[in-house]
């Protein structure tokens, strides 16, 4: 049980007393009563009792008085005091003097237990982590020769950081455990904070010192180079200069010099530093007023495009025609029309290898102009086109930008090459994008995200090339002038491997026109039978394995050598393609018709077959076909049921399941154009008539036999030339589009354009009597 004992109470604010520790109180009044009636009572003691701000105080430490005296050279008495005994404060009481007394419990303290020893050496092992950050070696000396884990959590009471609070809370414990518990966890946060707190002001200090250091070297650098009579190559003073030397329009002038004024305001350690160099590094090596001189030579530039490509007459035609417009407005002084300048907007498509990308570089040449060259294929990101927004980490002007930078001048021709691989995601569209850029009503005032500034595009000649047109947004096709380069004829590529292939790869082999010359029959047996491509590709390529073949014999000593016809098979092997409508077309319900796809037109095969059987004709279509075909299909045969007894059909021959079969399973077919086909292939399977193996059609057909127009006119005549069709049937309402087909594609095919279904089904079937003279 404790002792009740009477002792004068000393209060003393913002100050809490833990046994054990020893403390100087100055001495007023209060304390002063409290030291003597310490003194003079029975046991020499007082109760210091810490008073705080939030409440009265429900414990005190017994304290026993050291010593009194002056402080030398201060008129202040002072009492030094030791705590000895914790004490909870009971009621007040009255005692001699002027002193404040209570009665008091004596609180002792708790055994000792092993649970005690554990936390009293794991409170020790965290203060001395403490002590050994602060270099506090003496007090680590102390804290060692602490054996009494009562005496070792009471020493907290010196710890500067624990609060007043924590320590009233230790004061009021009785339990050495719970004390214990409580110093390690506040001792162990406290050390984590000092540890991170430390690191962090390690880091500042470092990065201090390596600004500072840097900063004196810059400035040793400036006095080495002033000395040197050298100038500051990165220094603002030198921007400002380059600004105002440079040829820049007015308002990217004003621009520039505001980024320049950020940048003398700043420090050279600014991350905003940085990016102003670049932009203003961007902006100054732009050719904002640098234009370059079109020819006006028009006969000149026609023979410069001649001498590049073969035909494509087209295009060439437009160029000489954008040409005259160019100088007759030069010459009036109308260089500029409505703040405009005369650029062009064009887009070239056609089939691949017919020279729509080498064709760019050609105008260039043609218009005197520079060239340059941007690879549309596969962008996917807006930011590609107009740029990222310069605060963007590794941010850069769009590919317009960094195209016109590329070319030095304001007038470039532009080759913006696929236009029609040009892809969408989450970043954004750049056919979008690119609507600015090709729209002459907008581009005179393109503004990119990096630049932010207005960039006159209108004086550009954009060429852009594309394989199918469809695949262009409306939109953007809407703002570009629409050339189709269909492919060539075998007259054409003759010509074109004669004069341009064959000596490019005779150079290329290192062979000379004396050593080796291809004959023309030659070469159109490999147009005809080795490649039957819309472009010359593929016919380079086999040139090229041929020559190869040639200078191995050349280096065995053979003499010159004439490649002709009978020398194809050694170089090339046998022929790729021979002539298979008249074997595809020699069994009843096989027509030929005619498509277009990315690689130009070519021949389709479409094959009926009928399964008799109960009830109405069930259609089954196969060969990947779209929607559009599939209607076309049930649209034929609803049409040859519904007039079957005009083709001399019985009406319940179609009872059972019609098969219409598309060869090319892998490749995907759509389009209507091959209506009056499939209605030739049905007619023909249900009357046992064969169709002429000369003939090929196309046309989209309506319930009432009605043969609607198509497109693609041109490439599927070529496509039918190249496979030695003879008579071609078509829409009477694409007649027009015979305009653009070549002359000898007309000579060597016999176009009949036709109305009517019925019409193209009498003249592709072969004759009664000869289909019974083929079954016979």
């Amino acid at each position: 049980m404790s002792e009740q004992i009477s002792l004068p109470v000393l209060f003393v604010p913002d100050l809490v007393v833990l046994p054990g520790m020893v403390v100087p109180i100055t001495l007023d009044d209060a304390a002063q009563a409290a030291v003597d009636a310490g003194r003079s009572s029975e046991r020499g003691k007082l109760l210091i009792a810490p008073r705080l701000d939030d409440r009265y105080p429900t414990h005190g430490v017994v304290a026993s008085i050291v010593q009194v005296g002056r402080v030398p050279g201060q008129s202040e008495y002072v009492a030094v005091l030791r705590g000895e005994q914790r004490a909870h404060i009971g009621s007040g009481t009255t005692g001699p003097g002027a002193a404040l007394w209570v009665e008091v419990d004596l609180v002792d303290e708790t055994p000792v237990t092993e649970r005690t020893r554990e936390l009293a050496a794991e409170y020790k092992k965290v203060v001395l982590a403490m002590l050994q950050r602060r270099e506090a070696w003496q007090v680590i000396d102390a804290v060692n020769k602490l054996t009494d884990p009562a005496a070792l959590a009471d020493t907290s009471g010196y710890s500067s950081w624990l609060t007043n609070e924590q320590k009233r809370e230790l004061l009021e414990t009785a339990d050495v455990d719970a004390r214990l518990q409580l110093l390690v966890d506040w001792t162990g946060a406290h050390l984590a904070e000092t540890e991170v707190s430390d690191k962090i002001a390690s880091d500042v200090r470092d990065g201090m010192e390596k600004q500072q250091k840097e900063f004196l070297l810059r400035q040793q650098l400036a006095a080495i180079r002033k000395e040197l009579g050298e100038g500051e190559p990165e220094g603002s003073d030198d921007y400002r200069a380059r600004v105002e030397a440079a040829d820049l329009p007015s308002t990217v002038r004003e621009a520039a010099l505001r980024e320049v004024g950020k940048l003398e305001r700043g420090t050279d350690q600014s991350p905003e530093a940085g990016w102003i160099r670049t932009w203003l590094d961007t902006v100054l090596d732009l050719p904002w007023n640098v234009t370059t001189e079109d020819s006006d030579d028009l006969p000149g530039a026609r023979a410069i495009l001649d001498a590049d490509h073969h035909g494509l007459e087209d295009v060439k035609d437009r160029i000489v025609e954008y040409l005259a417009v160019r100088s007759r407005r030069s010459q009036r002084g109308m260089s500029l029309v409505g703040g405009r300048g005369s650029g062009a907007v064009m887009v070239l498509a056609g089939p691949p290898g017919v020279g729509k990308t080498s064709l760019g570089e050609s105008v260039a040449r043609a218009l005197g102009r520079k060239f340059v060259r941007v690879a549309l294929g596969g962008v996917r990101d807006e930011a590609e086109i107009r740029g990222h927004r310069r605060t963007y980490v590794g941010a850069l002007p769009g590919r317009i930008v960094r195209a016109i930078g590329e070319a030095g001048s304001m007038n470039p021709v532009v080759l913006l090459d696929e236009i029609d691989k040009v892809g969408s995601d989450y970043r954004g569209d750049p056919a979008a994008a690119l609507l600015e850029v090709l729209d002459p009503a907008q581009n005179h005032t393109f503004r990119d995200h990096y630049l932010d500034l207005d960039l006159d595009l209108s004086d550009v000649v954009f060429l852009a090339t594309a394989n199918v047109v469809e695949n262009i947004p409306s939109a953007l096709l809407d703002r570009m002038e629409l050339v189709t380069l269909d492919g060539y004829t075998e007259d054409d590529k003759v010509a074109i491997a004669r004069d341009y292939l064959v000596p490019r790869q005779r150079e290329r082999a290192a062979l000379t026109a004396d050593e080796v010359t291809v004959t023309d029959e030659a070469l159109r047996e490999i147009a005809a039978n080795y490649t039957r491509e819309p472009g010359v590709r593929q016919f380079e390529r086999l040139l090229a394995k041929a020559l190869r073949k040639v200078a191995v014999e050349q280096s065995s000593g053979e003499a010159a050598t004439v490649v002709g016809v009978d020398d194809l098979q050694g170089y090339l092997g046998r022929p790729r393609f021979t002539p298979e409508t008249a074997e595809r077309t020699e069994v009843p319900g096989v027509a030929t018709g005619l498509a277009v796809t990315g690689m130009g037109g070519d021949v389709l095969f479409i094959e009926a077959l009928h399964t008799p059987g109960e009830g109405g004709p069930e259609l089954k279509l196969t060969g990947q076909l779209g929607d559009v075909m599939k209607e076309s299909a049930q649209i034929a045969l609803s049409y040859v049921q519904a007039h079957a007894a005009d083709f001399g059909i019985d009406a319940d021959a179609l009872n059972g399941t019609v098969h219409i079969h598309f060869p090319a399973g892998a490749v995907p077919k759509d389009g209507p154009s091959a209506g009056v086909t499939m209605v030739t292939a049905l007619v023909s399977m249900l009357t046992g008539r064969r169709v002429r193996s000369d003939v090929g059609m196309t046309g989209e057909v309506t319930l009432n036999g009605r043969v609607l127009p198509i497109g693609g006119v041109k490439q599927k005549l070529l496509a039918a030339q190249r496979n030695g069709l003879a008579t071609v049937f078509i829409p009477q309402r694409n007649e027009p589009d015979l305009d653009d087909v070549p002359a000898e594609v007309l000579d060597a095919l016999e176009v009949k354009p036709m109305v009517d279904v019925a019409e193209i089904v009498a003249q592709a079937l072969e004759p009664v009597t000869e289909s019974a003279q083929v079954a016979a």
